[in-house]
């Protein structure tokens, strides 16, 4: 197999034929055009997921999917997929866009915070003094024995 290719590559060299299959250049309008194409499929499905008021990245994992398919499709087809910084900007923008929220801590409600914390606040306050009647429950006063 190795050799093949070997072989393949010494035949095109020594022809001349590798000169024919340059690559050609980055169409970098083909490829706005593409991904302008994909983002509007994408945007169109987001304005459903709510993604202004929590992080939708579950329920849209497989538009997100379709998405990346459709820009490394138009990357390979304008003949950008080597330059991957344009890629990359197409999904930073679309994380800045819709995924903004993910990741961010959100405190509780009140009503978990009370559950969480009375039940340490009752057994601060109450153990000590349910220590000290346990204790002295059985013991006699002196005062009553008459001294």
């Amino acid at each position: 197999m190795v050799f093949t290719a070997y072989l393949l590559a010494l035949v095109f060299i020594g022809t001349g034929m590798a000169a024919k299959f340059v690559v050609p250049p980055c169409d970098s309008h083909m490829f706005d055009s593409g991904v302008g194409y994909c983002l509007s499929d994408f945007n169109r499905s987001m304005e459903t997921s709510g993604y202004q008021d929590m992080c939708p990245w579950p329920t849209v994992k497989r538009t997100y999917n379709a998405l990346k398919v459709c820009v490394d499709e138009w990357a390979s087809v304008s003949w950008c997929r080597g330059h991957g910084f344009l890629v990359d900007e197409v999904f930073l923008e679309v994380h800045k866009m819709y995924f903004k929220l993910c990741g961010q801590v959100h405190d509780p409600p009140l009503t978990t915070l009370i559950m969480l914390i009375a039940p340490v606040l009752i057994a601060t306050l109450f153990l000590p003094i349910l220590c000290v009647t346990l204790t002295t429950w059985d013991t006699e006063m002196p005062s009553t024995l008459g001294l």
